[in-house]
């Protein structure tokens, strides 16, 4: 991400041909992450993640942190599946970057909808962190 300078962090200089619709675009205008309201009714913010496969391909998928309803703490994330497969890290992750915003949310949701009934939302405080305070 670019910045007309070190002092204007929050304002970056976006390419001229990003596309706010875009996961990637969004990100490249404003400066951040993109926020949801999601149906279990959490405010979420997207994040694109890739790793490494066996045989030097990438995969790509998405992390959506939740946020406190009030305030800015963290209080878990949910994540994908894999999403795509690419044969670099960067083309992995300008294939998610891609995404329009609207599919974006529908992977959200349909993220949550995964979830079972049963699994507890992941918090900060969910297993082995809970011991370390």
């Amino acid at each position: 991400m670019l910045y007309s300078s070190k002092e204007d962090r929050l304002n970056p200089v976006a390419p001229g041909d990003a596309d706010e619709t875009t996961l990637g675009g969004y990100i490249a205008i404003h400066g951040r992450a993109p926020g949801f309201d999601a149906s279990d009714g959490s405010p979420y913010t997207a994040a694109v993640e890739n790793e490494e496969l066996e045989g030097g391909k990438w995969a790509g998928y998405l992390i959506f942190l939740r946020w406190a309803d009030h305030g800015s703490a963290i209080m878990g994330h949910l994540e994908t599946d894999d999403l795509v497969t690419a044969d670099s890290a960067e083309e992995a992750r300008g294939m998610l970057e891609r995404l329009p915003l609207t599919k974006v949310k529908e992977i959200l949701e349909e993220t949550i909808a995964s979830r079972s009934d049963d699994t507890p939302r992941q918090g900060f405080f969910d297993d082995e962190n809970e011991e370390e305070f």
